[in-house]
């Protein structure tokens, strides 16, 4: 009956030598990766963790790493860029002109028109009706453009676009 399991090589009488891992690379086609310095010349003390990495990798990437991290800034050097883009001033003084409009305009006028935006310097406001709209636009346009600019500045408010809705 033949015998199950695996077959056994005749032994000589010499064991031979275990293979050396850089041996056992080459045989499997794999190239052994070269040691990684614990420190570079031109840096500081490496953490554990940069080190096990550099040596994981095969490359020493931290000065890279460095490069491109990002440094932390103190509230003090970022506020004021912050602040300049949200426009508050801005914002300020169209909430202050939406909030100025019954005071500004005739009452009648204010009772069927209100503003709606302002973009580029042009003042949008919804009128609720078509004939207040033919109204405001034929007649009082100009006197509603004359008192915004008496109020707020020629810079503000440039031109008026009234539109129904």
């Amino acid at each position: 009956m033949p015998s199950r399991g695996r077959k056994r090589k005749a032994r000589s009488g010499a064991a031979a030598p275990a293979p050396l891992p850089a041996a056992r690379a080459k045989t499997a086609g794999l190239r052994p990766r070269p040691a990684i310095p614990a420190s570079p010349s031109d840096a500081g003390p490496r953490s554990a963790r940069e080190v096990v990495l550099a040596q994981w990798r095969g490359v020493d990437l931290t000065p890279v790493e460095k490069a491109h991290a990002i440094v932390a800034r103190r509230p003090g050097e970022v506020l004021p860029g912050l602040l300049s883009g949200l426009d508050l001033e801005g914002r300020q003084a169209v909430a202050a002109l939406f909030k100025a409009w019954p005071h500004l305009v005739d009452p009648e006028v204010a009772a069927h028109a209100r503003p709606a935006g302002l973009r580029n310097h042009t003042l949008f406001v919804s009128v609720d009706s078509s004939a207040w709209l033919d109204e405001i636009v034929r007649y009082r346009r100009k006197d509603i453009l004359d008192r915004l600019r008496q109020s707020f500045g020629r810079d503000l408010v440039k031109r008026i676009s009234f539109r129904l809705g």
